[in-house]
């Protein structure tokens, strides 16, 4: 039998994952830079973790997922099982515990970076996914978490969205533990009892906006049945859970003080309930202090963080205005960040309750907001083509672009093949270049260059008028020795 032949890789991307080109990481790069200053201001440091854990380091993966070959890339080498990092919380408490020697206490720390989630991907829902984490290590007190919901308006504010565009939604999963204990779901002796039924009851309170009050209510009770006919089991509630659970999520009230107040009724006589209540009081106050009002940060109940792990302040940074979906709906663009204080998570390593509170930004859904807004920024910086007009004479071409870029402007030398000038100015098209410089021998002789104003040469393709034509030439000659002054003018226009 003849060899078969040999078949050629395909050229696409895993299910799941996607490629990132010039202007979206730029984009990127630019926001996380405003970010990460707004952190260094209020005094965190960054940190750089590998982005492969011990499956041991990692814990507890997922919401509802026990097995390192769900949730996570894993895999095993020796006797250990490795993967990738799926947050950025997780190796920052495995650092707090190594080094916990050496770090100051509290230990503020931001990070950025990809995580990786083994998850089935969908439209928008991707296996790989960037993160922005700032978190307080060691910081008992709510003014922490208070800390973190400030630095969080300040960081949106920084990238471009505007007040009236956001709003921090805090509440405290002590508050919601008050309200499970009088709903009768949750024996402060024995937290295992009705666990289970405990997670559909969250799990209902966080689809409140897509489900609806009548949806929640029928998760809370026997069960829902949706569109397409599928049936999920309800936590089985009697009327009077319900009615508590339901009261809790309309708890919020025009001001502040009058939420507070509902819910200091709603969980009479649990004392873990009168304590959230209390450090919710304590935040608002303390974000007031800082100026920031109801227009930035609202306590709202109906925040309920899907990870175990928070024990107290949970907070949610929800977009408020509105954009087109797919199918052309009006909608809010919805949550872009989220955090909350998470006191146990470091008591794994180490046998004892560290407290830890932080924040974590979709790095990508802000980026998508900040284009809907038209506000995102890092655009590359205007670039200079350099065509190739007579082959030997390739060291003058490099020079010049030598001379732009010493002069602090993006230039580059056009490097495919010169014969046909055509394709070299598609080329600078594609590129989206400010101008072409074009020197041939003519030019040479006379110490002259020729740039072409692609802008200018764009517009008046479009259709402009004969005055801005003669006031902006598509093309001008200049003496080789004013090069990098006339490309600087052209490109200030």
């Amino acid at each position: 039998m003849a060899d078969r032949p040999t078949r050629r890789p395909r050229a696409e991307n895993p299910k799941g994952f996607r490629d990132y080109f010039g202007a979206e990481v730029t984009e990127r790069k630019a926001m996380l830079d405003r970010i990460a200053a707004v952190y260094q201001r209020h005094g965190f440091d960054p940190l750089e973790t590998p982005a492969i854990e011990t499956v041991e380091a990692l814990g507890k993966f997922l919401p509802d997922v026990d097995r390192p070959n769900e949730g996570v890339f894993a895999w095993q080498e020796d006797s250990d099982w490795l993967a990738l990092r799926y947050d950025l919380t997780a190796p920052l408490a495995r650092v707090a515990a190594q080094y916990r020697a050496d770090l100051p206490s509290p230990y503020r720390r931001y990070a950025m970076g990809p995580v990786w989630r083994n998850e089935k991907p969908g439209p928008g829902r991707f296996r790989q996914f960037y993160q922005c984490d700032a978190d307080t290590v060691g910081a008992g007190s709510v003014a922490a978490d208070a800390e973190i919901c400030a630095m969080l308006c300040e960081a949106l504010e920084a990238v471009g969205i505007a007040r009236g565009d956001y709003v921090i939604r805090i509440n405290n999963r002590k508050v919601l533990n008050g309200v499970l204990e009088v709903a009768g779901l949750l024996d402060p002796a024995d937290p295992s009892r009705m666990a289970a039924e405990r997670g559909i009851v969250l799990r209902a309170i966080d689809k409140i906006d897509r489900l609806g009050e009548a949806g929640v209510r029928a998760l809370l009770g026997e069960g829902r049945r949706d569109e397409s006919g599928d049936f999920t089991r309800g936590a089985g509630l009697g009327p009077e859970a319900v009615a508590v659970v339901m009261g809790f999520m309309a708890a919020k009230a025009s001001t502040g003080a009058a939420t507070v107040a509902r819910l200091r009724d709603l969980v009479a006589g649990s004392a873990t309930g009168a304590e959230g209540v209390a450090e919710l009081e304590t935040i608002a106050a303390l974000l007031e202090a800082q100026e920031i009002g109801p227009d930035r940060a609202q306590i709202d109940p109906s925040v309920v963080r899907g990870l175990g792990y928070y024990t107290g302040p949970v907070f949610e940074a929800e977009l408020t205005f509105e954009v087109t979906d797919e199918k052309g709906r009006r909608q809010q663009f919805g949550s872009v960040a989220g955090g909350g204080r998470y006191d146990d998570l470091v008591e794994r390593f180490i046998g004892q309750k560290v407290p830890a509170t932080g924040v974590s930004i979709g790095v990508d859904r802000l980026l998508a907001a900040l284009r809907a807004r038209g506000t995102a920024a890092g655009a590359a910086e205007p670039l200079a083509v350099v065509t190739v007009m007579d082959r030997e004479r390739m060291a003058d071409y490099m020079k010049m672009a030598a001379e732009l870029r010493a002069a602090g402007l993006r230039a580059e030398v056009y490097l495919g093949n010169p014969k046909n000038f055509g394709n070299q100015m598609k080329y600078a098209d594609r590129r989206g270049a400010a101008v072409a410089i074009i020197a041939g021998s003519d030019e040479a002789a006379r110490d002259v260059v020729q740039i072409k104003d692609l802008v200018a040469g764009a517009a008046i393709a479009a259709g402009a008028s004969l005055e801005d034509w003669k006031a902006r030439p598509a093309q001008i000659e200049v003496a080789r020795a004013d090069l990098v002054a006339a490309v600087r003018r052209i490109i200030g226009r």
